[in-house]
């Protein structure tokens, strides 16, 4: 890489990190048959493409005398694929590599296109889009960011690419039991590329590299590599990311996109839009004024979407409290019983919530569920709005310490999810505690931002003081 940068990037001066060095340890044990399932994950700007797309197919052409290697090189993008291709094509037809192993890697004239390469040893590289993986196989298939910052937020997009991950990927390799597989990306979901393989433990040697060192998540792998840092925050890419410019980035990424860009986990260490560190877990609760359970409803029984039923309550003391989840993969009828026994556990002065699916059915089961609770305050409204706005009005009141949980074994999950949001798996006792919170602070559904506030406001716990006991301090407006 040192030798060959002038080639690839005549513009710019080489700067060297360690982290370069233990990529390239990575790739030359795949080349050596040690590893063929390898996932890194890096920050954008530590080199990842040029490494694994450009320099390293290159190099197994001529320096490892492996000209015949067959590589496929994939990206969310076209244009990004082609890139690569190129970069790689410029090289390998240059005045110093051909200088040095021009007759082992001499490419035909037949195919020779910008997104298709050949060499007379039969070797290619082939670039494409991610999701159009057909056709070629590899002794190589390199995924390079199978997934874009704006469509892994999309449930369908990102599920397209995971699906094409798993099911055609396995069928483009040459040689099912030697051919190597290599995902080089940035963390940018919990269920995105990289989330799949370490769920499903699909055997992938993990080369995870954050900006800045967490020890508590140190990189070990198998061919003897350790995380050579040893303070927490310690920098990635000093030379080229100094610890000025890493935090001027943080300001406009915001949290979600530090934590999967930046530190390779898919939520921020300290939570995301909930500031979970901030929800104290309480063993007692004071006098409750009013008490509200709001349900998202679901009707699996293996895997999916989960039922959840949240009851939350309005202390004297103005804090709110977190006071039981309910959380089930049940039948539609068996969620239907949990509904009426947790209401008859509630009691009558606990107002439940529903939620009003769109569409006439939708409507037509929440008019029988309210019906078939006769005798307990019941709501049914239409579930409307992104559920990460419906969940603001929450986290603001998280954020400012006002939200407690009592101790509780669904404690831990509950505090997961949150925590989670929105990059999680699952959602339900978000969108739950989300209804039961608007629904006892009276926030509907599509409020405007000064509004919002304005509740948010008035949601501000009384301060006592001491000469003229509890007062209503209010923080000015925003």
């Amino acid at each position: 890489m040192r030798r060959a940068w002038h080639v690839v990037e005549p513009a710019a001066p080489y700067v060297h990190g360690w982290h370069i060095d233990a990529v390239a340890e990575h790739l030359e044990a795949v080349s050596a048959g040690q590893i063929t399932r390898l996932l890194i994950n890096v920050p954008p700007g530590t080199m990842k493409s040029l490494m694994v797309g450009v320099f390293w197919p290159t190099w197994e052409w001529g320096p490892k005398n492996r000209p015949a290697t067959r590589v496929v090189a994939t990206s969310h993008s076209i244009p990004l694929a082609v890139r690569d291709n190129l970069k790689a094509r410029r090289l390998v037809t240059s005045d110093w590599y051909r200088a040095l192993w021009g007759d082992r890697v001499v490419l035909t004239g037949d195919q020779n296109a910008k997104t298709r390469f050949e060499n007379t040893a039969t070797g290619f590289r082939d670039a494409m889009a991610f999701r159009s993986l057909t056709g070629s196989r590899g002794d190589r298939v390199v995924i390079d960011d199978p997934h874009s910052v704006d469509g892994a937020e999309s449930e369908a997009e990102r599920s397209s690419v995971t699906t094409t991950f798993l099911e055609s990927v396995p069928t483009r390799l040459t040689d099912p039991k030697r051919s190597a597989i290599v995902v080089v990306m940035q963390r940018l979901h919990e269920r995105d590329v990289s989330g799949v393989i370490l769920s499903k433990a699909l055997g992938y040697e993990h080369l995870m590299l954050p900006m800045e060192f967490e020890p508590e998540r140190r990189c070990v792998t198998s061919i003897g590599f350790r995380d050579p840092r040893t303070e927490d925050g310690d920098l990635l890419f000093p030379a080229r990311f100094p610890r000025e410019v890493v935090e001027r980035d943080k300001i406009p990424l915001g949290a979600y996109a530090v934590a999967g860009q930046f530190q390779q986990r898919p939520a921020p260490r300290h939570g995301g839009l909930f500031q979970v560190g901030k929800i104290e877990i309480v063993d007692a609760v004071p006098r409750i004024t009013k008490r509200v359970r709001a349900w998202d409803l679901a009707g699996t029984t293996k895997g999916g979407d989960w039922t959840a039923g949240v009851k939350i309550g309005r202390g004297e003391d103005g804090a709110f409290y977190v006071l039981d989840v309910r959380r089930v993969q049940k039948t539609p009828g068996a969620v239907r019983t949990l509904l009426f026994d947790t209401a008859r556990q509630d009691g009558g002065d606990v107002a439940i919530r529903l939620p009003q699916d769109p569409g006439q059915a939708g409507k037509a089961q929440a008019q029988d569920l309210v019906a078939a609770l006769a005798g307990y305050i019941v709501t049914a409204l239409p579930v409307t709005g992104a559920k990460d706005t419906r969940a603001r009005p929450l986290a603001a009141q998280v954020e400012q310490g006002h939200v407690k949980l009592v101790r509780a074994p669904w404690n831990d999950t509950f505090l997961q999810e949150l925590g989670m949001f929105p990059s999680g798996s699952h959602d339900d006792q978000v969108d739950a505690a989300s209804d039961a919170f608007n629904e006892l602070a009276g926030v509907k559904g599509g409020e405007g931002i000064l509004e919002f506030y304005r509740r948010a406001a008035e949601a501000v716990p009384a301060i006592p003081t001491p000469e003229h006991g509890w007062s209503m301090h209010r923080p000015p407006s925003r």
